[in-house]
């Protein structure tokens, strides 16, 4: 680690202010060779802890350097391992809470930019938000003063990012743990003065859940490290035509896509067919919901507009 990045943080907590030339600075002397190191990525949280007021510069850099860390520092790339994540809960967490937008930024980043992320990391970012829902504490709430059992227009938007990132739990859909965290949600700040966009957020993504349809599934990380070894073997005639290919072929599941295809060609169920079966509310799915809807003993408004949102999508009805 350079001597600026100590002197730095030596300074910043003697006074708990950065400025924009020392963030520059930072930038410069952090990638001067293109890369973080951990003692450099320990120093940046302890500077983040520091700061009274983070500027959006200063937010900027500590999300992107850090998540350049977690992601691309470790084979495979985009893969945020185990360690990484009980390693990132622990630095954030130190002091018994996460305290900063600044941090809940790096993980919603996190889970946009990786392709999968351990479900520790989903769970602990995850219930930072339903936690200053419960409680009205917690970054998204400016210090504990805003009232709590409510949903703000931060909170909303967080949560849609975290629900429907690229490392969540169903990427580009919405599993049943996650429905369920959006009905312990919607129950906790029934009455209370929630931003439009949470109604929005609840519908969809129960929505999703129930009758939503999502042909991909992202590679675990073992498996993922398993078809980089593969493509970097040199003695197979196999691995150096997949080379030639790209690996990009490898991360977009191109072999989900011809496994698909080749269903079809022998008589299987065609996309559309896949699409049709999934939007169409199961037993044990309508069975989940009847069990929600009956926890606060009421259909209420959001269960209404689910109701009306599903008997649009996939012809499910009260009936």
């Amino acid at each position: 680690m350079s001597m600026h990045f100590r002197d730095l943080a030596t300074k910043v907590a003697a006074d708990g202010v950065i400025s924009a030339e020392e963030i520059l600075s930072l930038r410069r002397a952090g990638w001067g060779d293109g890369r973080i190191v951990p003692d450099e990525a320990e120093t940046l949280f302890a500077i983040n802890d520091e700061i009274v007021t983070p500027s959006a510069e200063w937010s900027d850099f500590f999300v992107e350097a850090l998540g350049e860390f977690i992601v691309n520092a470790i084979e495979p790339k985009g893969y945020v391992s185990k360690e990484q994540g009980d390693w990132l809960i622990d630095r954030i967490d130190h002091d018994g809470k996460l305290e900063s937008l600044t941090e809940l930024e790096l993980l919603v980043r996190l889970y946009e930019r990786a392709l999968s992320v351990p479900q520790e990391l989903r769970d602990y970012a995850l219930n930072q938000i339903e936690q200053a829902v419960l409680t009205g504490e917690g970054p998204t709430r400016s210090g504990g003063t805003l009232e709590k059992g409510n949903v703000t227009q931060a909170e909303a938007q967080l949560l849609r990012r975290l629900l429907f990132a690229n490392g969540s739990e169903r990427p580009a859909g919405i599993s049943r743990t996650e429905a369920e965290l959006l009905y312990r949600i919607k129950d906790a700040a029934l009455s209370a003065d929630n931003a439009p966009e949470w109604k929005r957020l609840f519908v969809q993504g129960v929505g999703n859940y129930l009758a939503g349809f999502s042909s991909y599934e992202a590679l675990s990380r073992d498996r993922a490290a398993e078809l980089e070894a593969f493509m970097n073997d040199t003695s197979s005639s196999l691995g150096s035509f997949a080379r030639r290919m790209g690996k990009s072929v490898l991360r977009d599941n191109m072999f989900d896509v011809i496994s698909l295809a080749m269903g079809n060609k022998d008589g299987g169920p065609s996309l559309d067919d896949r699409i049709d079966e999934a939007r169409e509310v199961n037993l044990t799915e309508q069975t989940w919901l009847e069990g929600r809807i009956d926890g606060n003993g009421q259909i209420d408004e959001y269960d209404s507009a689910l109701l009306e949102f599903l008997a649009e999508e996939s012809g499910y009805s009260r009936g």
